[in-house]
């Protein structure tokens, strides 16, 4: 693997563990209304990451079927919809803020189904990473190294509030700094492993290139609309999630614009 490939499928991840480390510098105090402006950033972030690096250039890449250049799209999107619906059936895990856990019954500590529910999060976007680094190093004229980079730089943004939303309130509930950081990173792990895993099968990736882009996309978008924008939406102070969401998707759009 190329150097700014390495680069590339690392940089989402030290995203992370910057984040976590926040525990260590900030109050211990549970704030909701910075919680709810973490999440809204992250969720128009991967939400503009969808669209201009994942949906688009999916449709780019199957340009030659014409009008029905949508159709890859499409089922790609859907697919990884139904893929993500069926690991929050599959996965027990437990979102900030509600005392109820969902997936199977399991008797995983509580701390253990919040890392594994910001690791959900995460999958989807390890794997988007994956595929556009992949696509690039094939040598696939339709993905620019820049391109790759904004997408892994955009990702690695929104990924410092996501390792601050698990580390802090972790740290508000009992547990030591040491164990709240590491427990941070531990949610971000998956991020690398699954961008790897995608490159290292890049030449069965490539082929269905247009369809696995979009597969990320739509894991994406199911991860923003079930979990958080209903996070940033709860409660008193809920405008500024929608203020960070605008703020997060115009970082996003302009990263890829500036850089791809």
């Amino acid at each position: 693997m190329q150097g700014e490939g390495i680069v590339g499928i690392l940089l989402p991840f030290w995203g992370t563990v910057l984040g976590s480390a926040s525990v260590f510098f900030l109050r211990e105090q549970k704030n909701l209304f910075v919680q709810r402006a973490l999440t809204g950033f992250a969720a128009g972030v991967m939400v503009a990451a969808s669209i201009w690096s994942l949906l688009v250039p999916a449709m780019e890449q199957s340009g030659a079927m014409g009008q029905w250049a949508f159709v890859p799209a499409a089922a790609g999107f859907w697919a990884g919809i139904l893929f993500l619906l069926f690991l929050d059936r599959m996965v027990p895990h437990l979102h900030l803020n509600s005392g109820q856990a969902e997936g199977p019954g399991s008797h995983l500590s509580r701390r253990a189904m919040l890392v594994l529910a910001v690791a959900l999060h995460n999958l989807p976007e390890g794997m988007a990473v994956g595929v556009v680094y992949a696509g690039w190093l094939s040598g696939n004229e339709g993905i620019t190294a820049m391109g790759a980079l904004a997408l892994s730089l955009g990702i690695a943004i929104q990924n410092f509030p996501e390792g601050a939303i698990i580390s802090m309130p972790l740290r508000a509930e009992g547990a030591g700094q040491g164990k709240a950081f590491l427990y941070g990173v531990l949610s971000g792990a998956v991020e690398p492993v699954g961008a790897a895993v995608t490159i290292m099968a890049a030449g069965l990736v490539v082929p269905f290139l247009p369809y696995l882009l979009s597969f990320a996309a739509g894991a994406m978008i199911y991860v923003v609309v079930e979990e958080l924008i209903p996070e940033m939406s709860e409660g008193k102070h809920s405008n500024v999630g929608s203020v960070l969401f605008a703020a997060g998707f115009t970082v996003m759009m302009a990263l890829d614009v500036a850089l791809g």
